[in-house]
């Protein structure tokens, strides 16, 4: 049977997705949660994700599959594996799914969204969980560039230099920005065919540089054109950034 789970996790003291050696990871942990229940079998069972979240970066819909031998109910699959799993981790929903189904080669978007703190100090109970800006900011500039971002794009300056993705061409469907002012936070979304390496973080980035009058606010489609991470500069901090749904 494959089994398709739903799961989210708080990022905080993983080491990311991708299972690393001797480090803790969302991967092996879950992996292991399977194999107990398949009664740790040879070969051990692979379980495959959407895609990799970094060290630090939190899922509210990761995806991920698994093929297992013995069969289990939905319900019982979502018992079992929570009674096994890490408080950081939680199984939301587990469905079967046919054999074709695969959670990363399947998907047709994904959206994520990011939290900044404002105010000059940064609050302890949102250190692990929002992006922290003390200085001044404008969020109707950064509403005004970030519709920029939406469509077809070639995003070679807002990905990291440790990438071995070539082709770089990315649709983004959704992009927007709020204020909220109960938490003081700006919360940002986007919706897209594709992510690349830290091309969430760095686009906040640039959006933040754009809200402080860092940057000019219209030079979002400059950056496509000169296709160079350097001019794009910083990287958002994970901790702020959440994976909510994958699409299929």
């Amino acid at each position: 049977m494959r089994y398709k789970i739903i799961v989210a996790y708080d990022g905080t003291n993983f080491a990311g997705f991708q299972h690393q050696p001797n480090q803790r990871t969302v991967e092996d942990v879950i992996s292991r949660a399977v194999n107990k229940i398949a009664k740790d079998p040879e070969p051990s069972i692979d379980i495959f994700g959407s895609g990799r979240t970094d060290a630090g970066v939190h899922a509210l819909g990761q995806v991920i599959h698994f093929d297992l031998s013995i069969q289990m109910t939905e319900t019982n699959m979502l018992h079992a594996l929570n009674s096994l799993l890490p408080l950081d981790v939680e199984v939301l929903q587990v469905e079967i799914v046919p054999d074709d189904f695969h959670a990363r080669f399947n998907t047709k978007g994904k959206r994520y969204g990011y939290r900044l703190a404002l105010g000059e100090f940064v609050n302890p109970f949102k250190r692990n969980y929002t992006g922290h800006w003390k200085f001044p900011i404008d969020i109707k500039l950064i509403q005004q560039a970030i519709t920029d971002l939406e469509g077809e794009h070639d995003f070679s300056s807002f990905v990291a230099s440790g990438s071995t993705v070539k082709d770089h061409v990315r649709s983004i469907y959704e992009a927007s920005a709020r204020l909220d002012e109960d938490s003081n936070e700006i919360v940002f979304e986007f919706y897209g065919s594709g992510f690349l390496y830290n091309m969430v973080r760095i686009m906040v980035a640039v959006l933040i540089e754009i809200g402080s009058k860092r940057r000019p606010v219209d030079d979002i489609p400059r950056l496509f054109e000169v296709k160079d991470r350097n001019q794009a500069r910083g990287t958002a901090p994970a901790s702020g950034l959440y994976l909510k749904q994958v699409y299929y």
